[in-house]
């Protein structure tokens, strides 16, 4: 049968005493204690008795305040966001970064995306040569370099020949001129090796990423924002979204190797 207690009624402790101390220390509770719980979609508190005594002179244990915060569902909508805008943008990045490695390495045709990778030193800083310089293609087998600023012409030389783009500059005192040289079989074969490397890593990246995500859904599961099932739901969103883009790269990556096997 339940026994009922007030608050001031001395309570026999249910634990066996220690050994030195010969009779039951009591508990009580002050008329001034009280327990209370508020509750807030967002916010639980939690106030503990404003003092707590023990009988044979143990301490006083102060009233004490503790506060535990939920994350609202937008929080954590807006963290799923941002995880997978965070992907898509990376992603995104990686396919241009290997559209410009491809777009540097000659076919025989000529292209202005072949000097997309030289820097110029302009006024003591590195740029871009396409920043300083307009960039033509006045048939299939030359380019011509017109600078903004005429002064700039020997930095632009200088930084061609010290490029690997395998192309003497032609400087006239107002523009630059390049040849573009046939490939030969060999040459073509080496360069294919090349792009195919250069689609491997550009793979690696996008897996990369994706493991990144993982990891931070991974983060959002151990902090109780999300289930289990959620997270294998975004897993396989994850995976589908790695997979279409390293069918992007392969795309890029077979239309390269066909210039480069042309003739």
């Amino acid at each position: 049968m339940a026994t009922s207690f007030s608050q001031t009624t001395p309570l026999r402790s249910i634990f066996q005493p220690p050994q030195n101390i010969s009779k039951p220390i009591l508990l009580s509770l002050s008329e001034s204690s009280s327990y209370s719980f508020k509750r807030s979609s967002t916010y639980v508190t939690l106030k503990l008795p404003r003092s707590l005594t023990l009988s044979k002179g143990l301490s006083t244990l102060q009233r004490r305040k503790r506060i535990v915060r939920a994350a609202t569902i937008e929080e954590i909508e807006a963290e799923k966001s941002a995880i997978e805008t965070n992907v898509k943008s990376r992603m995104e990045s990686t396919l241009e970064n290997v559209r410009t490695n491809f777009g540097s390495i000659r076919t025989g045709r000529a292209t202005p995306s072949m000097l997309d990778k030289i820097e110029v030193e302009y006024y003591g800083s590195p740029v871009g040569l396409k920043t300083i310089a307009q960039i033509s293609t006045p048939d299939a087998s030359s380019l011509l370099v017109q600078p903004y600023d005429k002064s700039s012409l020997k930095a632009i030389e200088k930084a061609i020949v010290n490029s690997d783009v395998g192309m003497t500059p032609n400087n006239d005192g107002e523009v630059i001129r390049l040849s573009i040289p046939q490939l030969t079989s060999d040459r073509r074969k080496e360069l294919t090796k090349i792009v195919a490397k250069q689609a491997e890593e550009g793979k690696v990246a996008l897996r990369n990423i994706r493991r990144d995500a993982l990891k931070a859904y991974e983060k959002l599961e151990k902090d109780k924002k999300l289930s289990e099932d959620n997270v294998k739901d975004l897993s396989s969103d994850l995976q589908k979204l790695t997979d279409d883009y390293i069918k992007k790269v392969d795309a890029i990556y077979k239309q390269k190797e066909k210039e480069l096997l042309t003739v």
